[in-house]
């Protein structure tokens, strides 16, 4: 008994609203490449001539747990995907199970079509570094400050200044550790950057 033919998997889709006026920015992996859709621009670009992948975590205050891929083509262009949609003028919902999905199926057509991608995660080196630079100055100040309150009495102050420099290193500090500079493979997908 021969075994049974082997079938293709399907197309994997993803379409996500980035505003909510504007349209569906809507993409697919094909046998041979991905086709997109952003707004009324359409194109298909074949996984040999995707240049670049950079992912990387972009909250916002509508939405705190969100991730962003940019796919950049070898002849300059680049479309984004990212995991959350507008759904009305105050809420945005995520897709994290499709995201990933789809991003984790991007990276193995990618390996399996040889494509020589160059795959980064998290920020800009030169913005990453200029930010922790800022965040370090700020740090000095804060704690600065935080003994002057001490030195002076001003018991509120300084519990002030603990609280806010709290609740600012929580958030910042989570920003700062998943958007830290790398470069991965396609077996090994930086985990703090999907969902």
């Amino acid at each position: 008994m021969s075994p049974p033919p082997e079938i293709p998997p399907p197309g994997v889709g993803y379409a996500y609203r980035a505003s909510l006026i504007g349209s569906a920015h809507r993409f697919a992996l094909e046998d041979d490449g991905i086709s997109w859709r952003v707004g009324r621009r359409t194109g298909r670009w074949r996984y040999a001539d995707v240049a670049a992948l950079r992912m990387s975590y972009r909250p916002m205050s509508m939405q705190s747990h969100r991730f962003r891929t940019e796919i950049s083509h070898r002849d300059g262009g680049c479309i984004i995907v990212m995991s959350t949609t507008w759904r009305t003028l105050a809420l945005m919902d995520a897709q994290d199970k499709d995201y990933s999905t789809f991003i984790v199926e991007l990276h193995r057509r990618l390996a399996a079509h040889g494509a020589r991608t160059m795959l980064v995660g998290g920020l800009n080196p030169v913005l990453y570094f200029a930010g922790a630079g800022v965040l370090t100055l700020l740090s000095v100040a804060m704690a600065a400050l935080l003994v002057r309150a001490m030195v002076t009495g001003e018991w509120a102050g300084a519990l002030f200044i603990v609280g806010l420099s709290a609740l600012f290193g929580w958030q910042i500090g989570r920003f700062m550790h998943r958007n830290r500079p790398r470069a991965y493979t396609f077996n090994a997908l930086p985990r703090e950057l999907l969902p």
